[in-house]
């Protein structure tokens, strides 16, 4: 019996959450255990670059293609808010590289979780949307909601501590750009979240 082969738009948006996933992973695993911060940046890097290449794949298809499973500009949206989320992960790991952090810090570490998690849900999320299980798919959009809410609690938190604590301006300016480009990350989460909502709606 012949399998049917899946969409390649779908398979696609399914191989970008993979990357995600395994950035995410990368990231979470590397910031609490610092060792080699120019490898981890490079490592970082490539994942971006795979991203980019399968944004690239989709922009041919949908040139391509007269057909598509669901609207072109809903495919096209969550292309980008996709790599956006990648994007998100490897300028933060240059920041680390760039500015010579190599000290795991706490709320790094927690905003890495956060970003991780987020990743699962968009992985779960993705797969869901491929199978056409479009109603599944508010579960994990709801979870990506609260997870960009820990985030924002997480930044707040963070940012109260940097200035009772450190009393170096450059190295404050630093930890603040980080921590904000975190927390930038996981509204970008909450932007694939907010994509796959309206694609719920036109869709069901």
């Amino acid at each position: 019996m012949r399998v049917k082969k899946k969409d390649i738009f779908f398979q696609t948006l399914e191989n970008m959450a993979e990357a995600v996933v395994q950035a995410a992973d990368y990231f979470a695993e590397k910031v609490s255990n610092f060792n080699d911060v120019e490898a981890f940046a490079k490592e970082m890097k490539a994942f971006e670059n795979q991203c980019d290449n399968y944004t690239h794949t989709i922009i041919i298809e949908l040139n391509k293609t007269f057909i598509t499973p669901i609207e072109r500009d809903d495919i096209m949206n969550l292309t980008t808010t996709l790599d956006d989320v990648l994007d998100g992960l490897e300028a933060t790991a240059s920041r680390f590289y760039m500015y010579h952090l190599d000290e795991p810090d706490e709320h790094i570490v927690k905003f890495a979780e956060i970003l991780r998690n987020s990743a699962y849900e968009i992985q779960k999320a993705i797969r869901l949307l491929s199978q056409k299980k479009l109603l599944a798919i508010r579960e994990h959009t709801i979870r990506l909601n609260d997870l960009e809410n820990q985030g924002d609690e997480l930044l707040r938190i963070a940012i109260k501590e940097l200035f009772v604590k450190v009393t170096d301006p450059i190295e404050l300016i630093k930890k603040k750009e980080i921590y904000e480009r975190l927390e930038t990350t996981t509204d970008a989460c909450e932007h694939v979240a907010n994509m796959l909502e309206s694609i719920i709606m036109r869709n069901s």
